[in-house]
């Protein structure tokens, strides 16, 4: 059946939305996609419901909504579908393709917030004994785990590191975050040490590969194949070390990067170096992790406080 015309119009304009966050605000590609995806389901759900999506009323827009609830799914995706809704609307005022904002805030979900998973000192140790230093993968491994622990940096902001963002001599890396957001963050001596290693005696031998070949390949981590590592590639070899480390299932890469902030904090870090470290544009996002440290926020009243 072909879309109807309110339908045709809907999808034009999201494929507008999408090319404007990509190459305009210049979003992560997994948020573009992420975007992208959810925005075709609302599209999809307003052709089978005979709903305008570019002039919902809010009665409409909890009706899509309150079909996710119904399907038993979580908060916060129902919540990650409202945010890409938000972006594309205000897009479509701003554009001037609508009058006014429409309602969303009426629909909001209230969401559980859950406090995120740390790494605790074993399995940190046992995460980096994973890596089998007698071979060029296994250096490779091992540098990627201490930059995703000395830097607190994105999955996706590892995969785009290129050899001229690490700067052995300043001990320091520059990350691309999301908005094309540069940051600069120190590395400590073991991180150098571990990526000069790496540098020197694994990265040559995996760009020895037929495919590629030489120089040409600029990405810091590469496959045995010679090719630049993408977020999916760096993910599947984090679950290789992390299942050789015998560590729970549900430990991701993001995990590295929330125990990143809080052994910071723990370490007496002050919330806003946090912040600026991870790229939070908000201060509020930082602020979870002070739940994880009581320790340290008792320690600093009894510092601090003129009658501690």
């Amino acid at each position: 059946m072909a879309p109807s015309s309110l339908q045709s119009e809907l999808l034009a304009q999201i494929d507008d939305f999408i090319v404007f966050i990509s190459c305009v605000e210049g979003l992560s590609p997994e948020t573009v996609r992420a975007y992208g995806q959810h925005l075709e389901a609302y599209a999809d759900w307003c052709e089978s419901h005979a709903v305008d999506g570019l002039d919902p009323s809010s009665r409409d827009l909890r009706s899509y909504l309150a079909e996710f609830r119904r399907d038993g799914r979580a908060s916060t995706t129902v919540a990650a579908h409202l945010s890409a809704l938000r972006s594309f609307f205000r897009w479509l005022e701003y554009s001037g393709h609508r009058a006014g904002a429409v309602p969303l805030a009426t629909v909001a979900p209230k969401q559980r917030r859950e406090l995120p998973h740390v790494l605790t000192a074993e399995e940190l140790a046992a995460l980096f004994d994973a890596p089998d230093l007698s071979c060029p993968v296994g250096l490779r491994d091992a540098a990627m785990l201490e930059l995703f622990i000395a830097t607190g940096a994105r999955i996706s902001e590892l995969s785009r590191l290129e050899l001229g963002d690490v700067c052995v001599a300043e001990r320091q890396v520059r990350l691309l975050g999301k908005g094309s957001k540069e940051r600069i963050v120190p590395l400590y001596a073991r991180a150098v040490e571990v990526y000069e290693r790496y540098l020197e005696n694994g990265r040559p031998n995996l760009l020895r590969a037929p495919a590629l070949g030489g120089d040409a390949c600029r990405a810091v981590f590469v496959s045995d194949r010679g090719r630049a590592m993408n977020s999916d590639a760096l993910r599947y070899r984090f679950d290789v070390l992390k299942r050789k480390a015998g560590i729970s299932s549900d430990i991701t890469p993001h995990t590295m990067r929330h125990t990143f902030a809080t052994e910071l904090l723990g370490g007496g870090a002050d919330l806003r170096s946090v912040q600026e470290l991870l790229g939070h544009a908000s201060l509020s996002t930082t602020q979870i992790y002070t739940h994880l440290t009581p320790d340290r926020l008792k320690s600093a009243v009894a510092r601090a406080h003129p009658r501690g």
